[in-house]
């Protein structure tokens, strides 16, 4: 049996923790439930949906994005003052981190989440198929 040096033996990465990713906990045990990274920040989907996409990258992405259509934008902001419309990305609400009631507000976006509201869930865009090459043979005509 060959011996291997301590110094031969890489760890493996592991990815460091999201500043936010305290609001997973509470649907963490949810069977459909998916903590993905996503665009520099982490997206938590359940249902195969994106739900509320959470970025602490600065102003305007600082705080949690509801992924929502615009049919929804007037009941969320009605029920959470704090939301707002996203000002780069206008089809999602965007709650900053700066609100005063953003841990309160985020909690209870994530019981909406948990009780599967019908108002926040997107679709993910189908992946696009990579481009397989053809291997060539020693042989093949080129």
């Amino acid at each position: 049996m060959k011996s291997v040096r301590a110094s031969s033996v890489r760890p493996k990465a592991v990815k460091a923790e999201h500043p936010l990713q305290w609001l997973a906990d509470p649907v963490a045990d949810e069977p459909t439930f998916v903590l993905k990274a996503w665009f520099g920040g982490r997206t938590i989907m359940l249902g195969g949906l994106h739900r509320l996409f959470l970025t602490t990258q600065g102003e305007p992405w600082q705080g949690v994005l509801v992924c929502t259509f615009h049919e929804h934008h007037e009941s969320l902001l009605a029920e959470f003052p704090a939301l707002l419309k996203h000002p780069v990305l206008g089809k999602w609400l965007y709650l900053p981190e700066s609100a005063e009631t953003f841990e309160r507000d985020a909690k209870q976006l994530v019981r909406l989440v948990k009780a599967r509201d019908p108002r926040i869930g997107i679709m993910p865009s189908p992946r696009k198929k990579k481009a397989v090459a053809k291997k060539v043979r020693f042989g093949d005509v080129l």
